[in-house]
């Protein structure tokens, strides 16, 4: 009788989500839970992210977008209602108001009556990889490398099964990073982390506080690469850990990581494509059993169109379980060890990541070479983007094959999910009912403590959780960081010096000189991001094509309020060009439009680019935008052509 062979566990089985309000996306979880999913992963909208209640002037338009605004106790408490905390591993992606939400999510933790000390999750906390790729940073990276200190150190002391830190590659493949340097400035980040923490605890508990940080990643089409790289990651995590750090025991160099595979390969045109794209991505983190991911969630077909409906994460939700349960992948060893093109595309990865470690080491680490690696980063994009207009790498559906029949998925919902535009106002409406019933001299006591540990160098996690029980908000919590740390403002990584990747640009840098000569001046290209969108990669990329087509460019990065861009305009700009992501495009440039002709600029000619439902472009037209892009307009050359068209003297007289 053959003997029944012995299965792996599974990887934790999630979804990312949340939108709307904390009611309705507890409504969501409980129903992903009862449908199969293992783990939660929850998606704060960009005000919650950036530290501004929902009533804030910059939070405008983006209350429960992209994902749900938790602006108090009251909020958290009805975000987990009926999930008992103490029975789930919840995965909170939230960077710069970190140390605020995991001080919330305690303080629900104790008034369900859990055991603190038993609460397992992660709490994403990585500051380095918003500077570079994904935006929601509000302090300066030294304060910032602190407050990921003291979550790191308060967990280790109260909470010690929870992961304090996801060191987050994810963004930085979405931001067009090599292989090589999502390991390298990945793995710089997290050595920044060890060196900060290092200090704060007795020799000896070092190795425990390192095994408990955990990383984020990302997995791309090329899936045989991708599984190459999580295995270069599990030696050079285990290498560094060694030697760096001489942590002996083998456990606590474990490379923990779970995985979002890649957003930035789903496409609009065909979307029902994406769902292979999906299922291969996941393959590369779950086929090697010595690299596989402790957890996956995976992106629904839908998400370069807009929000997921419920039915579109069950779907992915589903190919996990297929995978995990249907196949007999853990029933197996590790399919690839010993395995010679296995081995050799690894040992190239690795050497590619130590030569570009050995870099950023010498600028002082992650911290010190934060404007190199944005640099690289927006420099490696535009060679992937230039791939796919030139054809050399091939997208099916984009650049070729591109002849389609309609897909049935669509439906009459346009496949995606729309928030009710009246969630805003309910959501301010409660904020301001939580304000007036709770105790003001609790809060201003609270605050003022939380003032005073931030500004001694205590940690500031103690503080957090007693504001959090005495009712203080997000954007309270968050203003006292800003007062005592400051702001910051990361580099955009596009310099105004032409770069070399001007070969088949002569035609419209032609065209650029002769407007200009007809403009008296040369072409002004303005390049704005309302709102507090931090996806900045595709107005990164179309500033980098502009000023290589010889426009001269103004692009002062992220989350900029229409006020701010309007004023830039007043600079001469021929063209305003506007990125949004999140969802907010409709009131963002309605407000910017207004604004725009009550300043005498309603002549200069807007476009909008993002993630934009068709319905919603023909009301951006009847506003007076000229032009609206979505991501199936991927040749950046069509849009200079725009670009210079829109701000042509004599297309203007001819109209």
């Amino acid at each position: 009788m053959t003997e029944t062979p012995t299965r792996d566990k599974p990887w934790l089985i999630r979804t990312y989500a949340g939108h709307s309000t904390a009611k309705a996306s507890n409504a969501l979880y409980r129903g992903n839970l009862a449908k199969g999913q293992t783990g939660l992963s929850v998606a704060f909208d960009l005000p919650t992210q950036t530290g501004y209640d929902s009533d804030h002037i910059l939070a405008r338009g983006e209350v429960g977008k992209v994902g749900v605004p938790v602006c108090h106790l009251g909020d958290m408490r009805t975000l987990f209602d009926e999930i008992p905390l103490d029975q789930m591993n919840i995965s909170m992606t939230i960077n710069a108001t970190a140390p605020w939400l995991l001080a919330l999510y305690i303080a629900v933790a104790e008034e369900q009556g859990a055991d603190v000390g038993a609460l397992q999750g992660t709490v994403q906390n990585d500051l380095i990889k918003e500077y570079l790729s994904r935006g929601t940073y509000i302090c300066p990276p030294k304060p910032s490398l602190k407050m990921i200190g003291d979550v790191a150190e308060y967990c280790y002391k109260n909470v010690p099964k929870w992961n304090p830190m996801n060191v987050c590659s994810y963004h930085l493949q979405e931001a067009g990073a090599t292989p090589e340097q999502e390991l390298s400035f990945a793995l710089a980040t997290a050595i920044a982390v060890l060196d900060e923490l290092k200090p704060r605890v007795p020799a000896e508990d070092f190795p425990m506080l390192a095994g408990r940080i955990s990383f984020f990643v990302n997995a791309g089409i090329r899936f045989v690469t991708e599984m190459c790289k999580m295995r270069a990651f599990v030696d050079l995590w285990d290498e560094i850990l060694a030697e760096r750090y001489g942590v002996e025991d083998p456990k606590f160099r474990r490379f923990r990581y779970g995985v979002q595979v890649n957003s930035l390969g789903l496409t609009e045109q065909q979307p029902e494509n994406n769902v292979y794209r999906i299922l291969i991505e996941m393959l590369a983190v779950t086929l090697s059993k010595k690299a596989r991911a402790r957890a996956v969630q995976l992106p629904a077909w839908n998400e370069a169109l807009g929000l997921p409906r419920p039915w579109d994460q069950q779907w992915s939700m589903r190919m996990q379980q297929i995978m995990a349960y249907e196949t007999d992948l853990l029933e197996f060893d590790d399919l690839f060890d010993c395995n010679p093109a296995v081995d050799a595309k690894v040992e190239v990865l690795k050497d590619g990541a130590r030569a570009e470690l050995a870099n950023l080491e010498s600028m002082g680490g992650a911290i010190g070479a934060i404007e190199y690696m944005k640099g690289r980063l927006v420099d490696s994009n535009a060679e992937r983007v230039g791939r796919i207009e030139r054809n050399e790498t091939v997208v099916v559906g984009v650049n070729k094959w591109q002849a389609s029949e309609p897909s049935p998925l669509m439906g009459e919902d346009g496949g995606i999910m729309t928030v009710d535009p009246g969630v805003e106002a309910d959501q301010i409406a409660r904020l301001n009912e939580w304000k007036a019933a709770r105790d003001d001299d609790a809060v201003k006591t609270a605050l003022a403590v939380l003032r005073a540990a931030a500004e001694e160098g205590r940690n500031v996690m103690e503080p957090s959780i007693a504001c959090a029980r005495a009712g203080v908000t997000t954007g309270e919590w968050a203003a006292q960081m800003r007062a005592v740390y400051g702001e910051y403002r990361g580099p955009t990584g596009v310099s105004k010096s032409v770069s070399n990747k001007t070969e088949g640009l002569d035609d419209i840098r032609d065209a650029v000189n002769a407007v200009s000569d007809r403009l008296g001046k040369r072409l002004r290209f303005l390049v704005g991001k309302p709102g507090l969108d931090g996806h900045s990669n595709g107005a990164e990329q179309i500033a980098f094509r502009a000023r290589d087509c010889g426009m001269e460019i103004d692009y002062e990065g992220i989350r900029l309020t229409p006020e701010e861009i309007v004023t830039a305009a007043r600079n001469g700009a021929h063209v305003v060009g506007l990125s949004i992501l999140s969802g907010s495009h409709i009131p963002l440039v309605e407000d910017l439009m207004e604004r725009l002709k009550s300043e005498g600029l309603g002549h200069v000619p807007v476009i909008v680019g993002g993630i934009i439902p068709e319905e919603d472009a023909q009301r951006l037209r009847a506003m007076g935008v000229a032009k609206v892009y979505t991501p199936k307009d991927f040749e950046l050359n069509a849009i200079m052509r725009d670009i210079v068209t829109l701000a042509d003297p004599q297309s203007v007289a001819a109209e």
